[in-house]
């Protein structure tokens, strides 16, 4: 509990929520760059091209699932019908369909979707 009052009290420090941005706004940067000169690829692989992209993008707007998770200390929690559904998630189809309504709803759903492997992106592999 002590830890948790630790860590609430070291969210509220200014230099704390600067260096998180300025750590976000530089790897944002420096991965367009990257992205920028991938683009010499698109006309040789498209392939390869997308992957690269893929990855690079997932490593950029992944802080923003962990913000939601680490930093508001929301808790995303999955109902299913049936527990055979879980198996499936990750291997077939799925909607993930949201109960409320605020302005980060997007992350809530790109969290589920991260943690039961979604999006495509299965474990950063």
């Amino acid at each position: 509990m002590k830890r948790r009052q630790e860590m609430m009290g070291l969210k509220d420090l200014f230099i704390v929520q600067l260096v998180l941005g300025l750590v976000f706004v530089a790897s944002g940067l420096a991965i367009n760059l990257i992205q920028l000169i991938t683009c010499v690829l698109w006309p040789i692989n498209r392939q390869l091209y997308r992957c690269i992209n893929t990855r690079l993008s997932y490593s950029l707007w992944s802080k923003l699932v962990m913000l939601l998770e680490w930093w508001s200390g929301t808790e995303c929690t999955l109902f299913l019908e049936q527990s055979s559904t879980l198996e499936k998630l990750g291997k077939e189809h799925a909607i993930i369909i949201l109960n409320h309504k605020y302005e980060i709803n997007f992350l809530c759903g790109w969290t589920m979707a991260e943690r039961f492997w979604i999006l495509g992106v299965r474990g950063g592999t």
